[in-house]
């Protein structure tokens, strides 16, 4: 784990970075690569992580972000555990939810660019809960962690309303519905990577995918789908608030499932 659990690469330039086992020459991904990569190596069935922007989605102490997720080696097991710690769809309806969001969380206009950046990879709304999720996250790390920062000057690693959102993605997915999307934009930087304007972007792109889950309280699923250009991709499933069993039962039956339609379309790709 990295300092403080505050970076989504996971990467310790005091204790070393876990190797990841699917992409050696890739970060684990963090805050919690530590957990990931015990699972993703074999070493464990499952492995317990924190997760505050997006620590064990993508692989903080920051609390009113702050979680308590887990990792396990199938849909199965990731089940079994799940049910353990709580007790907890029919139709499908393609909708832009970009859009969704601009119309219903109308709180996010204060955080939406009015320039024009010419970026391909912003989309205005999402980036808004985006930059309101990390604007939090960094008010409440600078209140819980700042004086101690600066008075021990510590050598670091390089790295809305809320009910509002959850009210309007409430009413998008209703008590039965999920939102499929992915995990991450794309490939994961390289370790050791200097922070480039690639990968600013590659932060920005995947903070507005996590900010869904982050901002509204919801709970997600991430779910490996095998590899691409030997490189390990995910899909995430989102459920609304308290409907973490529901979820879990949901990704267990339709995970193999997915996994095929994917490994079919990969066959296409490679053909």
């Amino acid at each position: 784990m990295d300092e403080l659990a505050y970076s989504m690469d996971g990467e310790n330039k005091h204790y070393g970075t876990p190797r990841n086992p699917l992409a050696p020459d890739r970060v684990p991904g963090g805050s919690s690569g530590g957990s990931a990569v015990a699972v993703g190596a074999g070493l464990v069935d499952f492995a317990l992580g924190t997760n505050t922007g997006g620590s064990v989605r993508i692989s903080g102490i920051i609390l009113c972000f702050d979680t308590v997720g887990w990792f396990a080696r199938d849909p199965m097991i990731l089940n079994r555990v799940g049910q353990e710690k709580i007790y907890g769809g029919h139709l499908l309806k393609h909708a832009i939810l970009s859009d969704y969001v601009k119309d219903e969380v109308p709180s996010l206009k204060h955080f939406i660019s009015k320039e024009k950046t010419g970026q391909t990879y912003d989309i205005p709304s999402l980036a808004a809960l985006s930059s309101a999720m990390r604007l939090l996250l960094r008010y409440e790390f600078k209140d819980n962690h700042g004086k101690w920062i600066s008075t021990v000057k510590p050598d670091l690693g390089p790295g809305i309303s809320e009910r509002e959102v959850q009210a309007a993605l409430s009413a998008f997915l209703g008590n039965l519905g999920v939102l499929i999307l992915p995990t991450l934009p794309g490939p994961p930087p390289k370790l050791k990577a200097e922070y480039t304007s690639a990968i600013k972007i590659f932060h920005a792109r995947a903070f507005s995918l996590l900010s869904i889950a982050s901002v509204s309280g919801f709970c997600q699923v991430s779910i490996p789908m095998g590899m691409y250009n030997n490189l390990p991709m995910s899909i995430s499933l989102v459920a609304i608030h308290g409907s973490d069993g529901f979820l879990l039962n949901f990704a267990e039956s339709i995970s193999y499932k997915l996994r095929e339609e994917v490994d079919a379309l990969l066959k296409t790709l490679v053909n």
